[in-house]
């Protein structure tokens, strides 16, 4: 017997800087990816340069409609995609949008309704224009709240009819690791202040509130959601004070969706901005527009880790954007994230107890080196581990299910090979659909099914029933 609920979303998720390509094409400006061609490991160039991955992509920009029939050919009900702000506001700064990129979502959303696929779209996704982030220092400045509250009402008053599910900005607490990527901030990261980061992130919580307000408006019948990385801490051992230190690093993710659905700022997040001496700028006007909470929050989640409050043991996991202590009884990936399919049915658990609203995961998978290989004359990949993987997950959300845990739906990451923001690479490849492109930008961009393809729409087909318990 299916334990998926039978409205239950299947599909599958991507990023625009991460599959579009086309970056000076349609009139679009230039966003921060355009200038990060090593992805967060080095500072960003001043322009793009030929070895940006990002600036082609997998060139979705012109094979939209061929990918999005091989979605459907999986059974996606779903599919999540970014909307570039560069692409509209090409600068980020102006007062009318660029008709020429409006009109490459509008035939985006044509292919997601000739195949019945539920479009799933985030406003700002690690891709705020360029301009913004050099010229105000991306959102430590307030006037970006208008800008995107601006830009986020231009989409809703021209795709509201056809889109009502929405997401205003993707991972929104990883600006606390990650302040460029997540928050378009120039200034270098260990040259930041908290009393900047602080701002910044108030500043994203109230456009992203505000903007919440405008949906609701616009759109009466539209669910509006936030977006974390959903990453639970385990005490590395049982002493309370690893204990302590595991609840306060859940915390420090927990405080931005309760923000988004509680409405205000909770105590021990009060106190964190008390002990780092930070005063924030916080209107009245602020405080009544944090009050437009959101409908549903919806998460990433790739792989869990350990605290503790011994130092000598405090040794960060590779992979882990988030900080942490490696969890000695996983195992990890090639890039170093910890594999725990069960800590993502307790990250299902934890946001419903603590939020009582719809849950979405619009994110999860393996990245991987695939193999391309010949079987019966076809081109494909022999994916097993991510089969297991992606198996073992799913059972987990299943138990969720179980558990009573309301849960709207399931995009796997990178449905089709996409560039990595973190790494920049392709052969990090998280794909049922294999893209013949290479890290030296060689390649056909010929598309492949994996053995995963497969597996996947009969997974759909058979409303999860296709899974498997996983070995004790």
């Amino acid at each position: 017997m299916t334990t998926f609920p039978n409205d239950f979303l299947w599909g599958g998720a991507t990023a625009a800087n991460q599959i579009e390509g086309a970056y000076d094409q349609g009139g679009k400006g230039l966003s921060i990816q355009d200038l990060m061609p090593n992805g967060i490991k080095t500072r960003p160039t001043d322009e793009p340069v030929p070895e940006n991955l990002k600036l082609e992509a997998i060139d979705f920009y012109h094979r939209y409609a061929e990918d999005i029939a091989m979605f459907a050919e999986m059974g996606f009900t779903v599919f999540r995609f970014s909307i570039a702000w560069s692409r509209i506001f090409p600068n980020g700064d102006e007062q009318e949008p660029n008709e020429e990129g409006l009109a490459f979502y509008d035939r985006v959303l044509d292919e997601c309704e000739k195949h019945g696929i539920t479009p799933l779209v985030t406003i700002s996704h690690y891709e705020t224009p360029a301009h913004l982030a050099r010229e105000y220092d991306g959102w430590t400045d307030r006037r970006l709240i208008d800008m995107y509250v601006r830009y986020a009402s231009v989409l809703f008053e021209r795709y509201g009819k056809r889109v009502k599910h929405w997401l205003t900005f993707n991972e929104i607490n990883a600006i606390m690791h990650e302040p460029l990527l997540a928050g378009a901030i120039w200034t270098p990261k260990d040259e930041l202040s908290d009393q900047a980061r602080y701002q910044a992130i108030h500043h994203e919580l109230v456009a992203s509130a505000r903007a919440t307000k405008v949906a609701h408006e616009t759109i009466p019948d539209a669910m509006v959601g936030c977006m974390v990385i959903a990453g639970p801490n385990y005490p590395l051992t049982p002493d309370p004070s690893d204990a302590m230190k595991a609840l306060q690093a859940d915390q420090a993710n927990f405080a931005f969706g309760d923000v988004h659905v509680r409405g205000e700022y909770p105590g021990y997040f009060k106190r964190t901005l008390r002990e780092k001496g930070v005063e924030l700028e916080i209107t009245d006007q602020d405080r009544a527009d944090l009050r437009n909470t959101v409908d549903f929050v919806s998460f990433s989640y790739y792989m869990s880790a350990c605290e503790t409050a011994d130092p000598a043991k405090q040794i960060k996991g590779e992979g882990n954007i988030m900080g942490g202590v490696p969890n000695p009884t996983l195992e990890a990936s090639e890039w170093g994230w910890q594999i725990d399919p069960q800590g993502l049915r307790y990250a299902l658990n934890q946001f419903w107890d603590r939020w009582q609203v719809p849950l979405f995961i619009v994110e999860n998978g393996l990245g991987a080196r695939d193999e391309l290989v010949e079987v019966d004359g076809q081109k494909t990949v022999i994916d097993d581990y991510r089969i297991d993987y992606m198996n073992d997950h799913l059972y987990q959300v299943g138990e969720a299910v179980q558990d009573g845990v309301e849960i709207l739906g399931y995009t796997s990451w990178g449905c089709i090979d996409l560039v990595s923001a973190s790494t920049a690479q392709l052969s990090k490849r998280y794909g049922f659909i294999y893209v013949d492109r290479n890290d030296d930008g060689s390649g056909t961009q010929e598309r492949f099914r994996k053995k995963s393809f497969d597996w996947y729409r009969e997974v759909i087909a058979s409303h999860g029933g296709s899974l498997t318990a996983p070995e004790a």
